[in-house]
């Protein structure tokens, strides 16, 4: 029996775009002998596999996506769009695949965001029973048009990362990124939470590179990264990264818990 709920279905051409391009880059995808990365919850049409497939074949091309979803009907009309390297089917959080296969990656993006705090755990061990070694979930939220983004990277010993990715153009505070936190932090932003912290954190350094502006959001942008691993915020990768909107800081950093 499948496992979950039935999400809004909620989806967009290149709404997930952010966070393709960081599984495109994760080393469990690069390593992997056979990559199969599962699109858990794709929603009311096929567009979000297609486009994990694409962005993914660049660097993998024997690349396989699976699209699951818990509604029989999206799975019905997303399998007329299933081509060579991407299918469909139905399930949810126990990730059925063919011979009791494991996944290279799953994501699961938007999934999360109808359930409760107290299931986010059980959800992610779930999911992470379902990967390979070396394998990886990423979990997370994004708005409707993909500007504003978050996850959660896990691997088989839990939470290891979390990542805000922003448009830069037309910021005004990266702190809005607080109305798409993954679940299991989203109502956490509260003063004496690590996350609140850093949130706050954020739009002070963003702040202070107000002068940087003349030279465009992404000086300002990297500025503002640098100055928050200058604070002793655990950022981690470098420019590369940075360039694309993104701040990427270990877990513990933003996990749930006194600050």
């Amino acid at each position: 029996m499948a496992e979950g709920r039935i999400t809004r279905g909620t989806t967009g051409v290149n709404r997930l775009r952010r966070v393709d391009r960081w599984v495109a880059a994760l080393p469990a995808l690069r390593a992997a002998d056979h990559p199969l990365v599962v699109d858990l919850g794709y929603g009311a049409s096929a567009t979000t596999a297609l486009e994990l497939h694409d962005r993914l074949a660049r660097v993998r091309p024997d690349v396989e996506v699976v699209g699951i979803e818990i509604d029989p009907e999206r799975v019905r009309r997303a399998s007329l769009s299933a081509r060579p390297g991407v299918s469909f089917r139905l399930g949810g959080f126990e990730v059925p695949l063919d011979g009791g296969r494991r996944a290279t990656i799953i994501r699961a993006f938007n999934v999360l965001r109808q359930y409760d705090e107290s299931e986010v755990a059980s959800a992610w061990r779930r999911m992470l029973d379902r990967i390979e070694p070396g394998g990886a979930v990423v979990e997370g939220t994004c708005d409707e048009v993909g500007r504003v983004s978050s996850w959660v990277t896990l691997d088989a010993a839990g939470p290891q990362t979390f990542t805000v990715s922003l448009r830069l153009a037309e910021l005004e505070r990266p702190s809005i990124v607080a109305e798409r936190l993954p679940k299991a932090l989203i109502h956490r932003n509260v003063p004496g939470e690590r996350i609140h912290e850093f949130l706050v954190a954020l739009d002070r350094q963003w702040q202070l590179g107000a002068p940087l502006s003349v030279y465009g959001p992404t000086q300002r942008w990297i500025a503002t990264v640098e100055g928050m691993r200058a604070e002793g915020w655990p950022v981690q990768g470098g420019r590369t990264r940075w360039k694309l909107g993104e701040l990427t800081v270990s877990w513990a950093a933003v996990a749930p818990g006194s600050a």
